[in-house]
């Protein structure tokens, strides 16, 4: 098997907070706690949970709007944050991403052309016809025409704004895009149309997609694999079809039960309950009533265990001696 395209190891990211405006107290929010997570060619990962348990945080570090604490990003091998990464011109060319209004990661006082050209002549990237020519395959890419680039921003809608920030995170041939819920701001007839248009490119674009979304419906339809993410940790990790048909974690399985279930609303009883799910040997998993930890404490030592092909469970160690001793 080919390496990775993106490997991200032991990354912790932590917050300083002070408790008050003469309090000598200082604080760390613990934001990332370990993570741990490998992307390949091709492939869409989507991470998912709650607000605040630090996925978006995880995409920054990626794109390196986010200084790590500790913990490496490597991309093909080559180390992307730290001593010796890339400057902010050469990750421009790694990674992009398309952002969850589209209308506010605009600039209004700039045409459609404007904002794809300026990229492109910041990064010596051809002549003014050579320019031109790219602005007009990347309209065409995303489904607008060429004649349109010389608009503004409130002259689309938001479906077409939404194809722009897309247009504009392809601009300079990116291997890797993050899409911070690229959806969720649009209305519900037109997410279809962006999911197939973002599933359109990365086929034939070769694109590699990291996922920030906290639409299961979305994730589902588009993910080749799914990270769960609980207060700053992955708790539960495998292909698409293992984390929705057999969510293993008490955090996972509350979340796809949120789902919602159309036969559950027209014929209520019919919905079967989730799957129980058996713990491996000498290990527990944490309980089923999932309680908020404190931002502001370490998580508790624990580790990721396999329990199918690709799909893994953190739990926490119990039984050590038992378990060496066969039992």
């Amino acid at each position: 098997m080919s390496a990775p395209l993106l490997e991200i190891d032991d990354l912790h990211v932590h917050f300083p907070m002070r408790g008050g405006f003469l309090s000598r107290d200082r604080r760390v929010v613990h934001a990332v706690s370990g993570v741990s997570l490998t992307l390949n060619e091709g492939e869409c990962l989507s991470i998912v949970g709650e607000s605040g348990c630090g996925k978006s945080t995880t995409a920054l570090t990626v794109m390196g709007l986010q200084e790590p604490t500790s913990g490496a990003v490597r991309f093909r091998g080559q180390p992307i944050t730290g001593p010796g990464a890339p400057g902010r011109m050469a990750r421009a060319r790694i990674a992009q991403m398309v952002f969850q209004d589209p209308y506010a990661s605009l600039n209004p006082r700039q045409t459609v052309y404007q904002s794809l050209a300026g990229p492109l002549r910041l990064h010596g990237r051809g002549s003014r016809a050579e320019i031109d020519a790219r602005v007009a395959e990347i309209m065409r890419h995303v489904g607008l025409t060429p004649e349109q680039a010389g608009r503004y921003p409130h002259e689309f809608s938001g479906g077409q704004r939404q194809r722009i920030g897309i247009a504009r995170a392809l601009i300079l041939d990116p291997e890797l895009i993050v899409l911070d819920e690229p959806v969720s701001a649009l209305d519900v007839s037109i997410r279809a149309q962006i999911i197939n248009l973002l599933l359109d490119l990365q086929e034939r674009l070769s694109l590699s997609y990291i996922m920030i979304s906290h639409d299961l419906g979305v994730v589902e339809h588009m993910s080749d694999r799914v990270a769960v993410m609980y207060f700053g940790q992955i708790v539960e990790i495998g292909p698409w079809d293992a984390i929705f048909a057999k969510p293993t974690h008490p955090y996972t399985r509350k979340l796809i039960s949120t789902i919602p279930d159309p036969d559950a609303i027209l014929h209520k009883g019919a919905a079967e309950a989730l799957p129980k799910a058996e713990p491996p040997p000498g290990y527990a998993f944490y309980p089923q009533n999932i309680e908020r930890p404190d931002i502001y404490t370490p998580p508790e030592p624990s580790e990721l265990i396999e329990i199918g092909a690709g799909h893994f469970v953190r739990c926490q160690p119990v039984g050590a001696r038992a378990m060496m001793a066969g039992v």
